[in-house]
């Protein structure tokens, strides 16, 4: 005879029928403390390693409640880059819509500001992607989307402002982007990865590879002086 119990709620529905204690803990708490609790899990465990639970335990909060506020790990995840990162990128454009100095003085600011933002507790998220891009793909495209294609297309309007400026030579800005932005990647998966390997820590810091790099992509934006002779 077939079994004609109940099944069990879903996840979805549990979600859907809060039960009124974990309606009056998340009138208390707020999602910030939830997404707090899991970018530092995330980045310490990785994405597959850490559980909804994980977090609600980290945020001090009940085991039901981060369903409340997000539909699932993925959206989870998603609400912690939009809280970490694209505030940084929106600071960014509001500088450079007001800045009134030189474009190598903005790249150069710029520079410095991406090793400081490494230095705050939002650093290793990228190195997080890589490392589950190929498990989570769909995970690697937002990120794509929202994170790596708006750098992308803040470092063409630097370009091109420089160019038309005559700050910077004429040069395929989609690409020189590409180019600009990739070194900087490299220092923070460096910085999270293999920084504590080095065998001369002095010799490797950030501080000279960012003098190194901004010699190199300066060097080659720079536009000659109109009254050079060969």
């Amino acid at each position: 005879m077939p079994d004609s119990s109940p099944l069990p709620p879903s996840r979805r529905s549990r979600r859907k029928e809060a039960r009124p204690a974990e309606v009056i803990e998340a009138a208390r708490a707020r999602p910030a403390e939830v997404i707090e609790a899991a970018r530092d899990l995330f980045i310490s465990r990785g994405f597959a390693a850490t559980k909804l639970e994980h977090v609600a335990r980290r945020a001090g909060v009940s085991v039901g409640l981060p369903y409340l506020y997000f539909e699932n790990k993925e959206g989870l995840f998603k609400a912690v880059v939009r809280q970490s990162i694209l505030p940084q990128f929106q600071m960014g454009e509001d500088l450079l819509d007001s800045f009134t100095g030189s474009s190598e003085e903005f790249l150069r600011g710029l520079a410095r500001g991406f090793w400081e933002m490494e230095q705050s507790p939002n650093a290793g998220l990228s190195k997080l992607v890589i490392a589950e891009a190929q498990n989570f793909p769909d995970l690697a495209r937002f990120y794509m989307e929202e994170v790596v294609l708006r750098g992308r297309r803040f470092f063409t309007r630097i370009l091109r402002r420089g160019i038309e400026r005559g700050e910077f030579r004429p040069v395929d800005v989609e690409q020189m982007a590409r180019v600009i932005a990739a070194p900087l990647s490299m220092l923070s998966l460096w910085n999270h990865s293999l920084r504590p390997f080095e065998p001369d820590p002095a010799a490797a810091s950030a501080e000279s590879y960012l003098d190194a790099y901004l010699d190199l992509v300066l060097a080659g934006l720079r536009a000659e002086p109109k009254d050079r002779t060969p």
